[in-house]
């Protein structure tokens, strides 16, 4: 069955995590995906280990690691030198037969191969062009290279994240790329965006996404807290600045586990539960602006009384109550649980290096008419140069082997 976005042709020049992540989605989606790397090392992630994939015979594949395995799934890789005039030709003709160019190269970096949008959009007037930059094209800083961990830094997430009592200056990074992560997504939006313009109008369009952008864009309420109120929002734990309570809390073991309660319904539900239905009348407890306001008062008695039971007491007894709550899991555990096994959330694809069927992380995508499809897994560096260079421009086996004498591929 086709993909949503079989027939949509894109040509990738993105590397490390924030680009392919987008690309993958796509990809995931039925996009061919044309994946464009340096000849002899390409994606810089392909050396980002341990872990690597291994051969059959059990050794390491330094080229292969298991990072570059968990954004290109789906993609067709082919390599391209693009300080040579050739590759540099080659790539404006591949171009000419895709919808989307994505890149993430620093800015003005493209213009000296002749693939800047300026430079293109007049033989490819319907081109989606998208840019994704650590600061954005244009500003004091858009010279500047971007890395998720500078971007979660300087754009506040870091001094919101970490123990209740920290500092701004001992601020914790999300435990994975998610500034990198979330602005894929963003550009993902816009891609779609533009393509439903380019289709209802003919235009094409440039798109300029940046990592700061995105980070100071998903600050959402707490960004919004300190626009409104001129307070710095300050590190909560797992607590959350405007609701009472929700965050994790102890067991009779000292487990831990997650209550989310969301409103007055839900605390009176909790109550009634843990025995002290009377907790919820307390005057200084009757709704969440109550609650926040004593937010001590409110916690300590919360925990007094989670503390009575084992975590499986609450975690089996809330649920069919409608009151949110849910184990603190380690990574290992969250694939062994029944819902993420239910979703089919681990999957295996065979692979070319290793010979036998590789563990990836399920798309979350569910569509009715138009389902994910995993056709392929992360290519190997260049694995598709000839196969694409044949499909798309007609290049037989002399002539590309022409161009790998001179460089160019």
């Amino acid at each position: 069955m086709p993909g949503a976005l079989t027939g949509l042709r894109v040509f990738d020049m993105t590397r490390i995590l924030a680009g392919p992540t987008a690309t993958q989605v796509l990809a995931d989606l039925g996009a061919d995906v044309i994946k464009v790397e340096r000849p002899g090392g390409g994606d810089d992630v392909r050396g980002w280990g341990p872990p690597y994939l291994h051969d059959p015979d059990g050794n390491e594949c330094p080229v292969d690691s298991v990072y570059f395995n968990a954004a290109n799934r789906n993609k067709r890789s082919i390599t391209l030198n693009l300080a040579s005039a050739e590759g540099q030709a080659l790539a404006k003709r591949l171009i000419g037969e895709c919808d989307v160019v994505f890149e993430n190269y620093k800015v003005g970096d493209l213009k000296k191969y002749g693939l800047s949008y300026e430079q293109l959009k007049s033989d490819n007037p319907g081109l989606v062009y998208c840019s994704l930059t650590g600061f954005g094209q244009t500003g004091p800083y858009a010279g500047r290279a971007g890395f998720d961990l500078v971007v979660q830094a300087m754009g506040g997430m870091m001094s919101i994240t970490g123990p209740a009592d920290g500092k701004v200056g001992d601020g914790v990074k999300v435990g994975v790329g998610i500034a990198d992560i979330m602005t894929g997504m963003y550009c993902d939006i816009a891609i779609l965006a533009a393509l439903r313009h380019r289709d209802a109008t003919g235009e094409g369009q440039h798109l300029d996404l940046s990592l700061l952008d995105c980070q100071v864009a998903w600050l959402v309420n707490e960004g919004m807290n300190f626009l409104h109120t001129g307070n710095r929002p300050t590190p909560w734990g797992t607590a959350h600045a405007t609701i009472v309570p929700y965050q994790s809390f102890p067991d009779a073991n000292d487990e831990h586990f997650i209550l989310a309660v969301g409103n007055d319904r839900q605390f009176q539900r909790f109550c009634a539960f843990a025995g002290a239905p009377e907790l919820a009348e307390d005057p200084r407890f009757l709704t969440n602006p109550l609650r926040v306001k004593h937010r001590p008062e409110c916690v300590g008695a919360v925990t007094a009384l989670t503390r009575q039971h084992p975590r499986g007491h609450w975690l089996e007894g809330l649920p069919p109550l409608s009151v949110p709550c849910g184990p603190v899991n380690a990574i290992d555990q969250v694939f062994d649980e029944p819902q993420v096994k239910a979703r089919g959330m681990r999957i295996e694809i065979e692979h070319p290096v290793s010979g036998k069927p590789e563990a990836y992380i399920a798309s979350p995508i569910h569509m009715e008419k138009t389902p994910v499809e995993y056709r392929r897994p992360a290519p190997m560096l260049g694995q598709h140069t000839e196969e694409v260079l044949g499909e798309l421009l007609g290049m037989g086996a002399e002539e590309i082997a022409g161009l790998r004498e001179k460089d160019a591929i």
